[in-house]
């Protein structure tokens, strides 16, 4: 099988339980102290994984930035998720937030100056709407 798509249904099945978890905790404690819970976890984690892996240490200025920036995103995302749970449906909100990759998309063509295809265009139109859909 294709790594990529190992890759995905890991992506897929992680932040799935990331979500369903997410909304247990904050509706046990304020969502905001449980994205915080969250994410300090998993940068604990992920530390442990680059030591004991063999991912290289060095670094560049461009990287550190576009990183630095990724997780400025990433820290967005997860205080809306974990928000988002707690004053609507899990279902709503984790359809809607997976749909991140519309936005990837759009960026990727927007400044990346990846070719836009009928396909991406047709795919992009019909995440719009079923997101339209879910909120019926």
């Amino acid at each position: 099988m294709n790594p990529a798509i190992l890759f995905g249904l890991g992506t897929m099945l992680a932040w799935g339980f990331w979500i369903t978890f997410g909304n247990v905790a904050s509706n046990s404690i304020d969502p905001e102290t449980a994205a915080f819970v969250s994410y300090l976890t998993a940068t604990v984690v992920t530390g442990l994984y680059v030591v004991v892996s063999d991912a290289s240490l060095a670094v560049t200025n461009r990287g550190l930035l576009y990183s630095a920036v990724a997780g400025v995103a990433a820290a967005i995302g997860v205080v809306s998720t974990f928000v988002g749970v707690t004053v609507g449906s899990t279902a709503i909100v984790s359809t809607i937030g997976g749909m991140y990759f519309v936005t990837a998309a759009v960026i990727s063509v927007a400044a990346l100056g990846e070719p836009l295809s009928i396909q991406k265009a047709a795919g992009i139109g019909l995440a719009l709407v079923a997101i339209v859909i879910i909120n019926q």
